[in-house]
């Protein structure tokens, strides 16, 4: 590392005393914080008091996939769902060419979520369930998932889509209430349009984004643009927790929704949060975006979902335009579907306040209180919309990448890790805690511009999460380089859980690969698990796939891309078989936020440790939904 190191304060006993203290007093009171802007905060719960209760979330179902994993072989994985009893355990049952079903475990499975099947007639088509088992007593069958006969060796499963053009990114919701995910897909067409496809790749709908899309500039989009540069404009989340996911969108003049009905208005560049029926796309209802920018026209967006309250979804906006100065307009804004009626519940301007945003936005518990705030790379903004604390005292500016995770376990509460974009001090990348903005430590030198950064536990000789970026590989809870040599280290791009130990591998321009820190070989020929393009994957805007998440099967993740003709899904899905049993990762708070947003795409991060030396994680508190 060229430069100096700083290390900060560790967050004492007097903080979380000053924490514990107003979480009291406002049990006491019932007295929220006032809100910077729109309705009074009145119109939210009391977030202490809503996040002692659990919060709603998708009743999955088992998700049970199938690859074939060798000649003879089919690994069969399914989900342990969040609120799944202790001690539950499984069988597995296979239909042969449409024939009964026959247990093939020989003893109820306690342990993985996931048996390797090498009983099977491949040369037939072969169908699987899972039952449960709870107190010896097997319950009802999951749906079922059929590989086909002489199905291709591969760890993937495929999505037929309509014809169309080029998909930057996919979002997985639940829109038909059948306890899988289905998929929301965009076409970077001019002018672009959106579609939706049941999980087994049924179209449901299109919405035609119309003229106001054809401006797809990445720093001054047309005002119904979505998906360029950082920015989106689309999120998918069941926002009135009735079982069905739902649609929400950015919308302006011209856009004609999945039952044929066109929005118009006389100001192209007037826009409007719309929410859509994910069963049919129709426009459910809708709210203004807010004006006070209009002056510098449309307001790009980048859309996620937060519980900022603990217990009810929120829409959250990050919306941004240009002035003719250069500088950049930001405003934040919540929203609330109750089923009927869209409605803000607050907005946040930067207007002169120094608080320098990122190219991604995570939404989480940063502080333990059960209510998720909204964090940037160099702020977080408390729930009821005020700023919970701005780094740029620190020093931080504008940067490319951030994380927040719980990177060291030996320590209370989460970490944040961020890089930077030429800061005129010198900061390089940095360390810092969740719940306040306090660093632990600094890294000074060069380059100037760190463009990318990555967090997660690649090296078990060492406790806790590596961090990692251009400058080098640090073990996170200990400021250690562990890794000086920027050709050994692993590319600082996407990670993932695929193997199924619990160290982090990584994702990287279609490669799926494993770094061995006893053994580092140059990046270029890391030890390589999957080459996508070998299945006819080809990587989206960005060199990335277009959705990264627990999609299907065990706790492990997926990789989403296309085929080069974009008329098909590619699910990369593991075809490793693991002794770890962990719930799935959809059933965690942090991580399920994080799946709804996009930005630069980022890895995806659940709000205990997961890594190497981990402690069994607490049982989410949530309950199921619709």
């Amino acid at each position: 590392m060229n430069g100096k190191q700083r290390w900060g304060p560790r967050r004492g006993a007097a903080a979380i005393t000053t924490v514990f203290l107003a979480l009291c007093a406002t049990l006491l009171t019932g007295t929220p914080s006032p809100a910077s802007s729109g309705p009074p905060p009145a119109t939210l719960p009391n977030a202490a008091e809503a996040a002692l209760a659990p919060r709603p979330m998708e009743n999955l179902g088992r998700g049970v996939v199938a690859v074939r994993s060798g000649a003879s072989q089919v690994l069969v994985s399914w989900r342990l769902l969040g609120l799944d009893p202790q001690g539950i355990g499984f069988n597995v049952y296979r239909s042969t060419a449409g024939g009964a079903y026959t247990r093939i475990n020989s003893a109820v499975l306690t342990g993985g979520t996931n048996y390797v099947d090498t009983t099977a007639d491949l040369t037939r088509s072969n169908s699987y369930h899972v039952r449960p088992v709870v107190d010896g007593v097997e319950q009802a069958p999951s749906d079922a998932f059929t590989l086909t006969a002489n199905h291709a060796q591969e760890p993937v499963v495929r999505v037929p889509l309509r014809d169309g053009g080029p998909v930057k990114f996919v979002w997985a919701g639940d829109l038909d209430g059948d306890g899988e995910y289905d998929y929301v897909v965009d076409r970077q067409t001019s002018p672009q349009t959106l579609e939706a496809y049941t999980s087994d790749g049924r179209f449901l709908w299109e919405v035609d984004l119309g003229p106001n899309s054809t401006n797809q500039d990445n720093i001054e989009p047309g005002s119904s643009t979505i998906d360029v540069g950082h920015n989106d404009g689309v999120t998918v989340y069941d926002f009135n927790s009735d079982g069905r996911a739902e649609v929400a969108l950015r919308i302006a003049d011209g856009v004609t929704f999945g039952d044929g009905t066109t929005w118009t208005h006389a100001d192209d560049n007037r826009q409007f949060m719309a929410i859509l029926d994910g069963r049919t796309g129709a426009l459910l209802n809708w709210a203004a975006v807010p004006t006070d920018y209009l002056a510098d026209g449309p307001m790009a967006a980048r859309l996620g979902v937060a519980y900022l309250d603990g217990a009810t979804p929120s829409l959250v906006a990050y919306m941004k335009n240009r002035r003719d100065d250069g500088a950049f307009n930001l405003m934040m804004t919540a929203w609330r579907w109750s089923g009927q009626n869209l409605s803000l519940q607050w907005k946040w301007l930067r207007g002169n306040q120094n608080a320098p945003d990122g190219h991604n936005t995570r939404a989480l518990d940063v502080d333990g209180d059960g209510a998720d705030e909204i964090a940037e790379i160099g702020f977080v903004l408390d729930g009821d919309g005020t700023l919970r604390y701005s780094m740029a005292g620190e020093g931080v500016v504008h940067g490319d990448r951030f994380h927040i995770a719980d990177m060291d376990p030996s320590r209370p509460g989460l970490e944040g890790y961020g890089v930077q974009q030429s800061n005129p001090s010198g900061l390089l990348e940095y360390y810092y805690d969740a719940s306040n903005g306090s660093m632990i430590w600094e890294h000074f030198g060069s380059p100037a511009d760190v463009g990318r950064g990555m967090a997660g536990d690649v090296d078990p000789r060492f406790p806790g999460m590596e961090v990692w970026s251009f400058s080098g590989l640090y073990n996170a809870p200990t400021n250690r380089l562990t890794e000086p040599n920027t050709s050994l280290r692993p590319w600082p791009q996407l990670g993932l859980w695929w193997d199924g130990d619990l160290s982090m591998e990584l994702l990287n321009d279609g490669k799926i690969e494993q770094w061995d820190p006893a053994n580092p070989t140059p990046t270029g020929s890391l030890p390589r698990l999957v080459s996508t393009w070998n299945f006819g994957a080809v990587t989206a805007a960005q060199g990335g796939p277009t959705l990264v998440g627990d999609l299907l099967g065990d706790w492990r993740e997926e990789a989403v891309y296309t085929n080069a003709a974009y008329d098909e899904l590619i699910i990369f899905t593991t075809n490793q078989p693991s002794n770890t049993r962990l719930y799935t990762l959809a059933h965690n708070p942090a991580y399920r936020n994080a799946m709804t947003f996009k930005g630069y795409m980022q890895s995806h991060h659940p709000d205990y440790y997961l890594g190497s030396g981990m402690a069994q994680p607490p049982r989410p508190n949530i309950r199921y939904a619709g």
